[in-house]
């Protein structure tokens, strides 16, 4: 017994220094960064990419040079809640007061609520929440949960396909591995003609992370019961938790975040009040991400 765990350990440090030695290959391999992007491709998010790409440097080089480009045109940390403010008064998507069991930063999606007809600016408040998601996140925890309601939810109210597809595309390629678990609780039956087409979408390893909850099916439940405490789930999951989205208050957290996002990518100099008193930030242009080569 003793040998098979002495072995086994042996192997997961082996695994530890071969994963920090690509991480370190990847690291190389990139042209010398500045600004942001050096801010953003900490070691932690070197591991993310190559993790998303089975340790392959050059497919994760690709991945992460992508991502760069994306964000430096997109601009997603310099999105702010009064930009996205009316996709949320109805609280279709918001992050979560509770975390899961392993600490988590919870995002509740209920597309049900859909209040608005810009698809543009609906992706413009999921990525805006999805940063907020990754700013939230407790030390040592990289990855997020998803809660999807489904009441209320019908065809009509659903994105077009092409929408849905685009914006996994960019979820999969540009936040790779912050998706600890998705659960899609109580869909309605006309749901799976949507996810008949949409699952071809997704990677293998995000389509793992999907999970169907249905109040009836015992071992989806538990499953799900598992990532979550009951008193903080709420009972529109099956949980304890009597739980109202309150948009003026949750307005004031983003406020706050909004701050706190510009003093993380650097421009919490740029802060000035505006005319409903609030503090917002007013970003400054996002600097060259690649610094030129050295001759």
């Amino acid at each position: 017994m003793f040998s098979r765990w002495s072995n086994s350990n042996h192997v997961q440090e082996n695994d530890s220094l071969q994963h920090e030695s690509k991480v370190k290959e990847l690291r190389a391999s990139l042209p010398p960064l500045s600004g942001r992007c050096l801010n953003y491709c900490t070691d932690a998010c070197l591991r993310r990419y190559m993790e998303a790409r089975n340790w392959n440097v050059d497919k994760s080089k690709k991945m992460l040079e992508e991502t760069i480009k994306w964000r430096s045109i997109y601009k997603p940390e310099e999105i702010r809640w009064h930009e996205v403010a009316v996709e949320g008064e109805t609280g279709k998507v918001y992050r979560a007061n509770f975390h899961d069991r392993h600490g988590r930063t919870v995002l509740i999606l209920r597309p049900g609520k859909q209040n608005t007809t810009s698809l543009d600016n609906q992706f413009r408040h999921l990525v805006y929440l999805i940063e907020n998601a990754i700013l939230n996140l407790p030390e040592g925890q990289e990855q997020m949960a998803w809660l999807i309601d489904f009441t209320g939810w019908t065809l009509s109210t659903s994105v077009p396909i092409k929408s849905a597809r685009d914006t996994i595309n960019v979820l999969q390629n540009h936040y790779p591995e912050r998706l600890a678990i998705a659960f899609l609780y109580n869909p309605p039956r006309i749901f799976e003609a949507f996810w008949k087409i949409v699952k071809y979408f997704l990677d293998a390893k995000t389509f793992q992370k999907v999970k169907f909850v249905y109040p009836k099916n015992k071992d989806s439940v538990e499953l799900m019961r598992s990532y979550f405490d009951e008193e903080n789930l709420p009972t529109e999951f099956g949980g304890r938790a009597v739980l109202q989205y309150n948009h003026e208050e949750f307005s004031k957290q983003m406020i706050q975040d909004d701050i706190k996002s510009a003093n993380l990518w650097g421009f919490d100099d740029k802060l000035q009040s505006v005319g409903n008193g609030h503090s917002l930030a007013e970003v400054a242009p996002e600097p060259v991400c690649l610094a030129p080569p050295v001759s």
